[in-house]
């Protein structure tokens, strides 16, 4: 019962801040997500394999793993601790890495940059977006 709370609380919570009209319908963040991971979860599976079979350094796979981290601590950060500014400089952060991630990766496996391409673009698109929210609600 006490989870039902906290989810219409969080949601409440968010369907209450202000979002630029640009912004897209919540449906749509869990199938986008979706298919990304699955994009993910191929390409940066591959990195690690890459880097456990000796054919590329840790230095390459090092911005694949703080990728995903500031990937996966942004819904606690932003529904979680409701901080619009937190999740504001982890976005900058997933945006970040991934760009370091692809510069490195692009010399062993230029695939993975490619295929990454929509993971990009929708994390541009998150990035402004979640700066734009956090400029709205500040």
């Amino acid at each position: 019962m006490d989870n039902i709370k906290k989810n219409d609380t969080t949601s409440s919570w968010y369907s209450q801040l202000k979002k630029p009209k640009f912004a897209p319908p919540a449906w749509l963040f869990g199938p986008v997500w979706t298919f990304l991971y699955v994009l993910i979860i191929i390409s940066f599976g591959y990195v690690g394999y890459l880097f456990f079979k000796n054919e590329i350094p840790f230095i390459v796979l090092f911005p694949f793993i703080l990728n995903l981290i500031f990937n996966l601590i942004f819904v606690p950060i932003q529904f979680g601790l409701k901080s619009n500014f937190l999740a504001a400089l982890d976005i900058l952060l997933v945006l970040g890495t991934m760009i370091w991630a692809f510069v490195s990766i692009y010399p062993y496996a230029s695939w993975i940059v490619y295929v990454n391409i929509p993971y990009l673009l929708w994390v541009s698109f998150a990035t402004f977006l979640q700066l734009t929210v956090t400029w709205l609600n500040r």
